[in-house]
């Protein structure tokens, strides 16, 4: 990327609009890369200083996109109307063109009312499109363009434009309610329904009528965009042209063996010697990584005739893919078959290498079921936006062979529209935000899909246990309090526990490790033993909790090893070096969080008895309604809130190949899926005594009956519980249905749990 010299070594200062125009966008700049000493240059808007040759051969690229033909319209969209809706598939040019132009708007304003600002679903598509954009503007990246992502960002006061994932908009909203720090909100890839997304539209639409001076862009696919429509009215809508799309090619059979069906297909295209890269979309990230052991397996058969076929895991969040993308098709590179699920398909908006698409037509989603507090895997169907959007990634228009193929039957029926996520996940950190945001004033989010009732019942019930809720209903100051802290209510509560228990130091590290993916690598083939020999030499007696915090600890000792790489001990106990480092990020990030609030940060203390009940009473503050007891000694759990039994997740300490000592029979757990043969993960040793010192009485009395139950009641009151079980036994009464003469059996029940 081209950094400009930012001095005036040009003779050329500020924005003098006296100079004349020397070179139009159009000729280009003679000369190539030179120019005569006091030639007078034509000068960029945003930073004063002369156009480089680049940005005139980008020019002429952008203006072959098919959303350069509307420039004119969406501008004066944009300057009549606060809300503009741009319809339009992949590959149009929209993500980075209409920021550019929203930009200029803010500028033509002289930034009175704010920068602009564009929202992506992916952190890496935000980093990826803002180094594109700064190219395109000739400005450099990190001033007068920028990101914000979560835990980087790369912005300063001369930013006017800036690209940022939807949630950590929504965070700013938490110090600016009314976002009047822009001028433009561009709002991408609408058809994800993210939650966080979803969000932003339904509080935009109170803001605007605050700040009447505010525009806001909507960017959609047509199907979407029918729908926002429908919702807001008389809004303007900006159709782009879509580009020729390539030849589709639909499979007459069922999908039920897409997997290997799109292996097969991808060993005939290289077969068959065509030209350009291949893209497979399968349903998973582990179908996306068994398929690239199995392309590697046979690329090794193949014969040297037909050329190198390399497959590469494409997946959100992988950094460094902007210029493998935008590399040209070139017959003598290799044949890359890139690997990716449904969370990747917006970021190939600036491939030009390939040249086949393979859809198998599914994805595999986790969906939350709020009764039982759960996640479970399911297969669904894409939707027909996603459809439309993989049908336009293949190379550009004109290529000789462009072609999708569809492992499902043309007549296949897809729905319309992606569901939107705030429809299938917990809700509870949602809801948190928005009674956040009635204290600032927002008291109506406008939802496009309003949340399920049973799903919004379980997220207030569940933040009025965890205290962050009042009397009426509102937050409390403990609610204000974990608002504030970046992490899921329940973690958070845990946090602020740990201030209360001196623990805070080793409760910052398990928020961290649980914040960040996981740090365990899947051990090559061969090497498992290895592996589960190396994770336990770093297993702690306490639990898996205790286990992260001795990870960690043991990672930052490698890294102050000097003779030693921390990156070789990762491998070397087969853990993830990069997970590690974004778990170090995260604790950082809320390290200074609680300062920021002036919360108090004790000693580290990990190893003491003390400090082991310490760190069990702050996970039992948050995570008291994730409690399992063992009901047989076989590791068979019974989840005390919903009645359901699960297995401790095999990578657990207490996991069926590392425990010697017999399991324990009481567990508080950090998560419970319902994909795993129902297991729960990341497992802890409780006592029941602890759990009744902790939990709020009145969320142990709403617990539902069981023998687990009565076992606590009987350490919570021995005396009452058994005067309970006596007159219960004796309680029946006798009445008499007057409209059939018939006497019914009644058995009645004293309340002898504490309230």
């Amino acid at each position: 990327w081209r950094w400009k010299l930012r001095t005036g070594a040009h003779g050329v200062s500020g924005n003098d609009s006296s100079e004349p125009d020397i070179y139009s966008e159009s000729e280009g700049c003679p000369g190539g890369d030179s120019f005569a000493f006091g030639e007078d240059l034509e000068l960029n808007h945003f930073d004063g200083l002369p156009f480089s040759s680049r940005y005139y051969k980008l020019i002429k690229e952008r203006k072959t996109l098919p959303v350069w033909k509307v420039k004119r319209e969406f501008e004066d969209a944009l300057a009549k109307n606060q809300m503009v809706l741009v319809s339009g598939t992949a590959k149009t040019g929209r993500s980075t063109q209409i920021p550019q132009w929203c930009a200029e708007f803010c500028l033509s304003a002289q930034y009175q009312h704010g920068m602009a600002v564009c929202t992506q679903t992916h952190q890496q598509q935000a980093v990826d499109l803002a180094l594109r954009v700064a190219d395109e503007m000739d400005v450099n990246i990190g001033h007068e363009v920028g990101y914000a992502i979560p835990l980087e960002t790369c912005c300063s006061a001369d930013t006017v434009l800036r690209y940022c994932t939807d949630d950590m908009l929504l965070r700013e909203m938490m110090s600016d309610p009314f976002l009047e720090h822009y001028g433009v909100i561009i709002i991408d890839h609408v058809h994800d329904r993210t939650v966080s997304t979803d969000v932003l539209l339904g509080l935009l639409k109170d803001i605007l009528l605050q700040r009447p001076e505010l525009r806001v862009v909507v960017l959609a696919v047509p199907p979407m965009t029918n729908k926002l429509l429908n919702r807001y009215g008389g809004v303007p809508v900006i159709s782009l042209e879509a580009s020729r799309p390539p030849e589709v090619v639909h499979s007459n059979s069922g999908n039920k063996d897409y997997f290997y069906s799109a292996l097969r297909l991808v060993l005939e295209l290289h077969r068959s010697k065509e030209d350009g890269d291949v893209v497979v979309f399968l349903a998973s990230a582990e179908e996306v990584h068994c398929a690239h052991s199995i392309l590697r397996k046979e690329g090794t058969r193949l014969g040297s005739n037909l050329g190198q076929m390399v497959p590469v895991v494409l997946c959100p969040g992988q950094g460094g893919l902007l210029h493998v993308l935008t590399e040209q098709p070139s017959s003598k590179k290799p044949r890359r078959v890139f690997l990716s699920t449904q969370q990747g398909e917006d970021m190939w908006w600036a491939a030009q290498s390939v040249n086949f698409v393979i859809d198998t037509g599914v994805q595999k989603k986790m969906v939350y079921n709020p009764r039982i507090r759960a996640n479970s895997e399911v297969l669904q169907p894409i939707s027909q936006c996603q459809a439309d959007v993989r049908r336009q990634l293949c190379g550009p228009t004109g290529t000789p062979a462009r072609k999708c193929f569809c492992l499902y039957p043309e007549e296949r029926q897809l729905p319309a529209e992606n569901s939107p996520q705030i429809l299938e996940s917990n809700i509870t950190p949602t809801v948190l935000f928005l009674k956040r945001m009635e204290i600032a004033g927002l008291r109506h989010c406008d939802f496009i899909d309003r949340p399920d009732p049973e799903g919004l019942m379980q997220a207030l019930e569940e933040l009025d246990y965890l205290a962050a809720l009042d009397d009426d209903g509102n937050l409390s100051e403990i609610g204000i309090i974990m608002s504030e802290i970046p992490l899921d209510p329940q973690m958070a509560k845990a946090l602020l526990a740990s201030c209360e228990f001196d623990c805070v130091s080793e409760m910052l590290t398990i928020a961290a490790m649980l914040s960040a993916p996981s740090c365990f690598l899947e051990p090559p083939a061969g090497m498992s033993h290895e592996a589960a020999l190396c994770h336990r030499k770093l297993q702690h007696p306490e639990g898996d909790h205790f286990t992260l915090i001795n990870i960690y600890n043991a990672f930052k000792q490698s890294q102050r090893e000097q003779h030693f790489s921390a990156e070789k001990w990762c491998q070397d106990y087969f853990l993830d070096h990069s997970a590690l480092k974004t778990a170090e990020a995260i604790r950082s990030e809320l390290t200074e969080t609680l300062n920021r609030i002036e919360l108090p940060i004790s000693e580290p203390s990990f190893g003491t008895k003390a400090n082991a009940l310490n760190i069990r009473r702050a996970l039992l503050a948050g995570f008291f309604m994730q409690i399992g007891r063992d009901v047989d000694g076989s590791g068979n759990y019974f989840i005390l809130t919903h009645k359901h039994v699960a297995q401790v997740h095999p990578l657990s300490s207490y996991g069926a190949q590392s425990h010697k000592m017999g399991l324990p029979e009481w567990v508080v757990f950090h998560e419970y899926s319902l994909s795993e043969n129902n297991c729960i993960r990341t497992v802890t040793e409780i006592s029941p005594q602890e759990f009744i010192q902790i939990a709020p009485l009145y969320f142990f009395y709403n617990l539902p009956p069981s023998e687990s139950k009565d076992i606590l009641q009987d350490i919570l009151d021995p005396d009452g519980s058994k005067k309970c079980k006596d007159e219960n036994e004796k309680t029946t009464t006798v009445i008499s249905d007057g409209n059939s003469g018939c006497e019914v059996a009644v058995q009645t029940y004293d309340r002898c749990v504490i309230q």
